[in-house]
């Protein structure tokens, strides 16, 4: 019996119901100092069944997806929505729950499995080598981290979707020490993430990277540390993405906006007011939230409640546009949002996520921002963040700092850090790097939600200049 013909069976006699079953594999290779760690690989299977019976809604998860077991999860979604009746802020009657048909799978040029093992190893020891040829380097490590999931969703109403996501995540870092001081150097932040096959490590071949990654550590060793004061910050993609994720994304999902997050992760000085009104960055400023690119790390063509993937601005010439919301916190707040209602497995329900939210290129080279800058920093790859429970104050803290004096490069510094707030920040946009300037990365673990949920998102961004930062050094 196929996996429809077992839900059409369980389903019951109510407004909507739902099934989403999620089939996750996951494998990691990690070579250490030249020592292949433990192999790790595991897969996970399991399904939720939503429930919206009367106006008000239950799920319930489970591993067991057998006929016995869907038909258990059916029940306990029924009760669940029964007990919370008179309990809800939402009349989920008022929702407008797609039933969508169709199929998406991330193109892959080169499948992992084109790759022997032995190979794949082979590539993570060379990298290793080439990385720890100086006695300063103390830790080096080089990484493979493959994902495969494939998500089917049904509802009552003849929804049928099936989607096939890859994912890879490849890494570097090296760690050098001297005299009490000591330095890490990564491949942009660890923060290479990408939908598809091999064919990243043509973009980002491991082996040939390792020793510029041990050589900064080892720059950063002997540099000093990072001046402090008021001035021009010049801030590489992977620094940006870190920018964008804390002081953008999170302050504009709707459900924090609504209050959904309050006591957990804090709320946001967003409010529904702003929208269409609020000037959040200078004219430069043109964020997309774009799942439609097959080749970033949070993209497929319907978030988890069926609702069709689109290119969204979301803020346009530094004006805000549009939350970060899916159908249900779409319907309570009564404004547009986007198609990101999103799970992190089958045992979590879909909530408002970031997936690929990326600031579009400007009309700036590398050399014109440097040039422009009398006195600053270049910084490259985040290492720290925080940001205050309404995502407005933030300081993040880098890997890498570069001394502008004059418009030219100078020194390297490390421990280079700024403070802002977000609310002022991004209008002190001056500058923003042409496309090939951009790099399209991501982070694996976003967190957010009760019970927690750690998210895939993707985020791609150029180089951008900001004028008066408050940069400081220290570790």
């Amino acid at each position: 019996m196929t996996l429809e013909e077992r839900f059409r069976r369980i389903a019951p006699a109510v407004d909507f119901c739902s099934l989403r079953m999620v089939d996750e594999l996951d494998e990691s290779l990690t070579v250490r100092r030249g020592v292949l760690q433990p192999f790790d690989r595991g897969r996970d299977i399991g399904a939720m069944v939503t429930v919206i019976h009367q106006g008000s809604l239950g799920y319930a998860a489970t591993s067991d997806i057998t006929e016995a077991g869907l038909r258990q999860a059916a029940d306990q979604a029924l009760d669940w929505s029964r007990r919370v009746a008179d309990r809800g802020v939402v009349d989920y009657r008022t929702v407008p729950l797609p039933h969508p048909q169709g199929e998406y799978e991330t193109p892959v040029r080169v499948p992992w499995e084109s790759m022997s093992l032995s190979d794949k190893i082979a590539m993570l020891q060379e990298a290793n080598r080439r990385m720890a040829g100086d006695d300063r380097i103390i830790d080096c490590e080089a990484s493979l981290w493959r994902t495969r999931v494939e998500t089917t969703y049904l509802t009552s109403g003849g929804g049928h979707l099936v989607q096939r996501l890859h994912y890879l995540v490849p890494g570097l870092s090296a760690t050098a020490h001297l005299q009490g001081e000591t330095q890490t150097r990564s491949l942009h932040g660890r923060d290479v993430c990408r939908q598809g096959g091999l064919e990243l490590l043509e973009e980002v071949p491991l082996v040939d990277e390792a020793p510029r990654v041990a050589r900064e550590a080892i720059e950063l060793l002997l540099a000093p540390d990072c001046p402090e004061g008021s001035m021009d910050v010049l801030l590489d993609p992977g620094q940006m993405i870190l920018q964008i994720h804390e002081s953008i994304g999170h302050p504009l999902e709707l459900d924090r906006i609504l209050g959904d997050e309050r006591n957990y992760a804090g709320t946001s000085f967003v409010t529904l007011d702003m929208f269409g009104k609020y000037r959040y960055g200078s004219d430069l400023l043109n964020i997309t939230y774009d799942p439609t690119r097959p080749d970033q790390y949070a993209s497929y063509g319907w978030d988890d409640e069926g609702l069709a993937a689109r290119r969204e601005h979301v803020i346009f010439e530094g004006l805000l546009l549009r939350p970060l919301g899916g159908v249900i916190s779409q319907a309570r707040a009564g404004m547009a949002g986007v198609a990101n209602a999103r799970a992190c497995s089958w045992n979590r329900p879909p909530i408002d996520r970031m997936a690929n939210l990326n600031l579009e290129p400007g009309a700036s080279t590398l050399d014109d921002m440097v040039a422009s800058i009398e006195r600053g920093v270049y910084m490259k790859s985040n290492t720290s963040w925080s940001i205050d429970d309404s995502r407005n104050k933030f300081q993040f803290g880098c890997e890498w700092g570069q001394l502008i004096k004059g418009g030219k490069l100078g020194p390297v510094v490390r421990n280079p850090n700024y403070r802002g707030v977000s609310a002022t920040f991004w209008r002190s946009l001056r500058m923003v790097g042409r496309a090939e300037t951009m790099a399209y990365l991501g982070t694996p673990f976003c967190g957010k939600g009760e019970p927690n949920q750690s998210i895939r998102v993707g985020h791609a961004s150029p180089a951008c200049v900001f004028s008066g930062v408050e940069v400081f050094g220290g570790a």
